[in-house]
C-alpha cells in the first residue's frame, strides 16, 4: 500500500480564498517593503488540530507543510488553507524543505501550537521594520497541562533565516542570541 503523501509534488496547487486575498493584498504594493515570512510545520495525523494552528498564521505569506505520512485529513486541510505540502523524506535534512520556500524568513511551529493575538501583532509590526539585522528570533511558549497553563520561562528560537543550518529535529536549535518577540505560542494537549 502506498502512502497518500507520495503525490504531494503539486507545489503550485491552487490557493485557498484566504491565501488569494493575502496575495492579492500584497500585489497592490501595500506591503512590498515588508520582509515576507514562510510558516513551516511538520505534521502526522494532525487533522483535528491543524486548522487551529493555520488560522493564526495571518502574518505569514506562505505555509509549507512537511507531512510524515498522515492517514487522516491532514493533507486536505493543509491544502484548504493554501499550504504547499511536501512528503517527508527520511534522508532529507530539516533545511531541505526550505529550498522551496519563497520567503527569506521561516517561522517554525508544531501543529499543536497557535500564535496568540499578541504574537500575531508583533510579527506584523516586525514585518514593517525596514532594517532587520538579527540572525534569529525567539518566542515564549505557554503549554496546556491537565492542571492549567504552564509558562516556559525560556524563549524558544522559532523564526530563522531560510539559510539556517542548526536544527534540533523539526525545529531550529536554540540560539541564545535570538531576540525574543512579544506574544506567545500556545501549545495545546487536546485537539
Amino acid at each position: 500500500m502506498t502512502s497518500p503523501v507520495e503525490s504531494y509534488a503539486d507545489y503550485d496547487a491552487p490557493l485557498s480564498a484566504a491565501s488569494c486575498i493575502r496575495v492579492h493584498f500584497f500585489s497592490y504594493g501595500l506591503c512590498l517593503s515588508m520582509p515576507p515570512v514562510t510558516a513551516l510545520l511538520h505534521t502526522e495525523n494532525d487533522a483535528l488540530r491543524l486548522g487551529r494552528a493555520l488560522e493564526t498564521l495571518r502574518p505569514c505569506d506562505e505555509i509549507i507543510i512537511v507531512d510524515h505520512g498522515s492517514r487522516d485529513a491532514t493533507v486536505r486541510i493543509a491544502r484548504e488553507y493554501g499550504a504547499h505540502v511536501f512528503a517527508f523524506k527520511a534522508e532529507a535534512s530539516p533545511g531541505h524543505y526550505l529550498q522551496s520556500a519563497r520567503c527569506d524568513w521561516i517561522l517554525c511551529l508544531d501543529p499543536r501550537e497557535s500564535l496568540t493575538e499578541g504574537l500575531e501583532a508583533t510579527l506584523l509590526e516586525w514585518k514593517s521594520v525596514a532594517d532587520i539585522s538579527n540572525q534569529s528570533f525567539s518566542v515564549f511558549l505557554r503549554e496546556e497541562t491537565p492542571d492549567g497553563w504552564l509558562e516556559n520561562p525560556t524563549p524558544q528560537t522559532r523564526m530563522v533565516p531560510r539559510s539556517w543550518t542548526a536544527w534540533q529535529g523539526a525545529l531550529p536549535k536554540h540560539d541564545p542570541s535570538a531576540v525574543a518577540l512579544e506574544g506567545e505560542l500556545l501549545r495545546f494537549i487536546l485537539p
